[in-house]
Protein backbone atom coordinates (compact mmCIF):
# COMPACT_ATOMS: atom_id res chain seq x y z
CA UNK A 1 0.00 0.00 0.00
CA UNK A 2 1.23 3.38 -0.56
CA UNK A 3 0.06 6.30 0.84
CA UNK A 4 1.44 9.97 0.43
CA UNK A 5 0.16 13.35 2.13
CA UNK A 6 0.52 15.23 -1.02
CA UNK A 7 -1.14 18.39 0.66
CA UNK A 8 -2.62 19.91 3.64
CA UNK A 9 -3.84 22.46 5.85
CA UNK A 10 -3.66 20.85 9.09
CA UNK A 11 -2.35 21.54 12.79
CA UNK A 12 -3.42 21.64 16.09
CA UNK A 13 -3.92 25.68 16.24
CA UNK A 14 -6.42 25.26 13.64
CA UNK A 15 -8.62 22.94 15.91
CA UNK A 16 -8.42 25.80 18.82
CA UNK A 17 -9.14 29.51 16.74
CA UNK A 18 -12.33 27.52 15.32
CA UNK A 19 -12.97 26.94 18.77
CA UNK A 20 -12.42 29.67 20.76
CA UNK A 21 -14.41 32.28 18.02
CA UNK A 22 -17.27 30.95 20.33
CA UNK A 23 -16.13 33.40 23.16
CA UNK A 24 -13.38 35.57 21.45
CA UNK A 25 -14.52 36.52 18.05
CA UNK A 26 -12.38 38.16 16.16
CA UNK A 27 -9.69 37.72 18.70
CA UNK A 28 -9.48 33.90 18.11
CA UNK A 29 -7.38 34.37 15.19
CA UNK A 30 -4.93 35.22 17.67
CA UNK A 31 -3.93 31.16 18.01
CA UNK A 32 -2.56 30.80 14.71
CA UNK A 33 0.30 32.64 16.15
CA UNK A 34 0.67 31.15 19.47
CA UNK A 35 2.26 27.52 21.08
CA UNK A 36 -1.06 24.89 20.75
CA UNK A 37 0.74 23.28 23.75
CA UNK A 38 -0.27 25.65 25.59
CA UNK A 39 -4.00 24.69 24.99
CA UNK A 40 -4.09 21.01 24.89
CA UNK A 41 -6.05 20.67 27.80
CA UNK A 42 -8.71 22.57 25.72
CA UNK A 43 -8.36 20.05 22.54
CA UNK A 44 -8.66 16.90 25.02
CA UNK A 45 -12.17 18.88 26.52
CA UNK A 46 -13.84 19.19 23.15
CA UNK A 47 -12.45 15.62 22.18
CA UNK A 48 -13.68 14.37 25.57
CA UNK A 49 -17.37 15.97 25.34
CA UNK A 50 -17.69 15.61 21.89
CA UNK A 51 -17.66 18.97 20.33
CA UNK A 52 -16.46 17.55 17.07
CA UNK A 53 -16.81 20.99 14.63
CA UNK A 54 -13.81 22.87 15.72
CA UNK A 55 -11.88 19.49 14.48
CA UNK A 56 -13.42 20.32 10.64
CA UNK A 57 -11.38 23.23 10.05
CA UNK A 58 -8.30 21.81 8.18
CA UNK A 59 -7.42 19.47 5.19
CA UNK A 60 -5.50 16.60 4.16
CA UNK A 61 -5.03 15.26 0.76
CA UNK A 62 -3.30 11.94 0.04
CA UNK A 63 -2.40 10.28 -2.58
CA UNK A 64 -3.06 6.17 -2.11
CA UNK A 65 -2.61 3.04 -4.12
CA UNK A 66 -4.16 0.16 -3.01
CA UNK A 67 -6.54 -2.67 -4.32
CA UNK A 68 -9.89 -1.82 -5.90
CA UNK A 69 -11.09 -4.26 -3.28
CA UNK A 70 -9.66 -1.61 -0.46
CA UNK A 71 -11.10 1.72 -1.99
CA UNK A 72 -14.64 -0.29 -2.27
CA UNK A 73 -14.84 -0.05 1.09
CA UNK A 74 -12.60 3.36 1.46
CA UNK A 75 -15.72 5.03 -0.48
CA UNK A 76 -18.47 3.84 2.16
CA UNK A 77 -17.15 6.64 3.82
CA UNK A 78 -18.56 9.91 2.31
CA UNK A 79 -19.30 12.47 5.35
CA UNK A 80 -16.45 15.04 5.19
CA UNK A 81 -14.75 12.88 2.10
CA UNK A 82 -14.28 13.59 -1.32
CA UNK A 83 -12.14 11.33 -3.93
CA UNK A 84 -11.10 11.32 -7.50
CA UNK A 85 -10.16 7.84 -8.68
CA UNK A 86 -8.04 6.94 -12.05
CA UNK A 87 -10.37 5.52 -14.30
CA UNK A 88 -10.47 2.42 -16.72
CA UNK A 89 -12.53 4.03 -18.86
CA UNK A 90 -10.00 6.77 -20.05
CA UNK A 91 -6.21 4.78 -19.72
CA UNK A 92 -4.99 1.42 -20.45
CA UNK A 93 -4.78 0.29 -16.52
CA UNK A 94 -1.39 -1.53 -15.92
CA UNK A 95 -0.73 -5.03 -14.72
CA UNK A 96 -0.13 -4.18 -10.58
CA UNK A 97 -2.07 -6.61 -8.48
CA UNK A 98 -2.14 -7.57 -5.22
CA UNK A 99 -0.92 -10.52 -3.49
CA UNK A 100 -1.01 -10.80 0.88
CA UNK A 101 2.40 -11.40 2.14
CA UNK A 102 3.39 -14.28 4.27
CA UNK A 103 2.16 -12.30 7.32
CA UNK A 104 -1.08 -11.83 6.11
CA UNK A 105 -3.29 -13.87 8.24
CA UNK A 106 -5.92 -16.00 6.37
CA UNK A 107 -7.96 -18.25 8.41
CA UNK A 108 -11.09 -16.68 9.60
CA UNK A 109 -12.30 -18.21 13.07
CA UNK A 110 -15.90 -17.27 14.39
CA UNK A 111 -18.70 -15.60 13.64
CA UNK A 112 -19.53 -12.20 11.76
CA UNK A 113 -18.81 -9.90 14.36
CA UNK A 114 -17.48 -11.93 16.43
CA UNK A 115 -14.34 -13.74 14.83
CA UNK A 116 -10.79 -13.40 14.75
CA UNK A 117 -8.15 -14.50 12.03
CA UNK A 118 -5.36 -16.53 12.34
CA UNK A 119 -1.79 -17.22 10.36
CA UNK A 120 -2.70 -19.78 7.29
CA UNK A 121 -0.08 -22.84 6.62
CA UNK A 122 2.49 -22.98 4.22
CA UNK A 123 0.51 -24.70 2.03
CA UNK A 124 -2.66 -22.31 2.32
CA UNK A 125 -0.27 -19.42 1.87
CA UNK A 126 1.42 -21.65 -1.66
CA UNK A 127 -2.12 -22.12 -2.43
CA UNK A 128 -3.13 -18.48 -2.34
CA UNK A 129 -0.31 -16.83 -4.48
CA UNK A 130 -0.21 -19.69 -6.83
CA UNK A 131 -4.01 -18.88 -7.19
CA UNK A 132 -3.84 -15.49 -7.91
CA UNK A 133 -1.36 -14.74 -9.74
CA UNK A 134 -2.40 -17.56 -12.21
CA UNK A 135 -5.84 -15.63 -12.49
CA UNK A 136 -4.32 -12.43 -13.13
CA UNK A 137 -1.99 -14.02 -15.45
CA UNK A 138 -5.69 -14.77 -17.70
CA UNK A 139 -7.74 -11.87 -16.36
CA UNK A 140 -4.60 -9.37 -17.82
CA UNK A 141 -4.14 -11.64 -20.71
CA UNK A 142 -8.15 -11.44 -21.94
CA UNK A 143 -8.23 -7.68 -21.45
CA UNK A 144 -5.44 -7.27 -23.65
CA UNK A 145 -6.80 -9.31 -26.07
CA UNK A 146 -9.75 -7.46 -26.24
CA UNK A 147 -7.78 -3.91 -26.41
CA UNK A 148 -5.65 -5.70 -29.46
CA UNK A 149 -9.20 -5.94 -30.87
CA UNK A 150 -10.33 -2.83 -30.69
CA UNK A 151 -12.52 -2.95 -27.83
CA UNK A 152 -13.03 0.15 -25.76
CA UNK A 153 -11.38 0.23 -22.51
CA UNK A 154 -14.66 1.19 -20.73
CA UNK A 155 -15.90 -2.40 -21.56
CA UNK A 156 -12.26 -5.04 -21.32
CA UNK A 157 -11.71 -3.66 -17.61
CA UNK A 158 -14.70 -5.78 -17.16
CA UNK A 159 -12.55 -8.91 -16.77
CA UNK A 160 -10.10 -7.54 -14.35
CA UNK A 161 -10.13 -8.11 -10.59
CA UNK A 162 -10.89 -6.44 -7.57
CA UNK A 163 -7.15 -7.21 -6.84
CA UNK A 164 -6.07 -4.95 -9.41
CA UNK A 165 -4.31 -1.86 -7.96
CA UNK A 166 -5.54 1.49 -8.49
CA UNK A 167 -4.89 4.87 -7.03
CA UNK A 168 -6.93 7.94 -5.89
CA UNK A 169 -6.37 11.20 -4.38
CA UNK A 170 -8.35 11.27 -1.26
CA UNK A 171 -9.41 14.44 0.91
CA UNK A 172 -10.94 14.82 4.17
CA UNK A 173 -10.50 16.79 7.89
CA UNK A 174 -9.22 15.36 11.33
CA UNK A 175 -12.79 14.39 12.18
CA UNK A 176 -13.47 12.49 9.04
CA UNK A 177 -10.17 10.70 9.79
CA UNK A 178 -10.67 9.78 13.16
CA UNK A 179 -14.21 8.27 12.28
CA UNK A 180 -12.29 6.46 8.91
CA UNK A 181 -9.68 5.23 11.81
CA UNK A 182 -12.05 4.31 14.61
CA UNK A 183 -13.58 2.03 12.09
CA UNK A 184 -10.72 0.88 9.73
CA UNK A 185 -7.75 0.25 12.51
CA UNK A 186 -7.38 -1.78 15.60
CA UNK A 187 -5.77 -0.18 18.51
CA UNK A 188 -5.25 -1.10 22.29
CA UNK A 189 -6.82 2.13 23.30
CA UNK A 190 -10.05 2.23 21.36
CA UNK A 191 -13.26 1.66 23.31
CA UNK A 192 -14.70 0.17 20.86
CA UNK A 193 -13.71 -2.82 18.96
CA UNK A 194 -13.24 -2.70 15.29
CA UNK A 195 -13.00 -5.69 12.83
CA UNK A 196 -11.21 -3.73 9.95
CA UNK A 197 -9.90 -6.43 6.93
CA UNK A 198 -5.96 -5.70 7.15
CA UNK A 199 -5.32 -4.22 4.09
CA UNK A 200 -7.87 -1.13 4.77
CA UNK A 201 -6.05 -1.18 7.87
CA UNK A 202 -2.63 -1.04 6.84
CA UNK A 203 -3.65 1.95 4.48
CA UNK A 204 -5.26 3.78 7.62
CA UNK A 205 -2.03 3.07 9.50
CA UNK A 206 -0.27 5.27 7.28
CA UNK A 207 -2.54 7.97 6.85
CA UNK A 208 -2.71 8.20 11.05
CA UNK A 209 0.96 8.60 10.73
CA UNK A 210 1.00 11.27 8.43
CA UNK A 211 -2.05 13.05 10.42
CA UNK A 212 0.19 12.91 13.89
CA UNK A 213 2.62 14.51 12.86
CA UNK A 214 0.96 17.89 11.48
CA UNK A 215 -1.95 17.22 14.42
CA UNK A 216 0.04 15.79 17.56
CA UNK A 217 -1.98 17.29 20.70
CA UNK A 218 -5.18 16.26 18.64
CA UNK A 219 -3.82 12.51 18.00
CA UNK A 220 -2.87 12.24 21.46
CA UNK A 221 -6.48 13.36 22.97
CA UNK A 222 -8.06 10.75 19.94
CA UNK A 223 -6.07 7.89 21.57
CA UNK A 224 -6.28 9.34 25.25
CA UNK A 225 -10.39 9.42 24.73
CA UNK A 226 -10.70 6.08 23.43
CA UNK A 227 -10.16 6.79 19.54
CA UNK A 228 -14.23 8.07 19.29
CA UNK A 229 -14.30 10.71 16.86
CA UNK A 230 -16.01 13.37 18.54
Amino acid sequence: MTVELVKHSASDSDVLWAARVSTAGEQSLEEVTKDPERSKGLINYLMRDRHGSPFEHNSMTFFISAPLFVFREFHRHRVGWSYNEESGRYRRLDPVFYVPAEDRKLVQQGRPGKYEFVAGTPEQHKLVSEAMAESYRQSYAAYQEMLEAGVAREVARATLPVGLYSSMYATCNARSLMHFLGLRTQHEQAKVPSFPQREIEMVGELMEHHWASHMPLTHAAFNANGRIAP
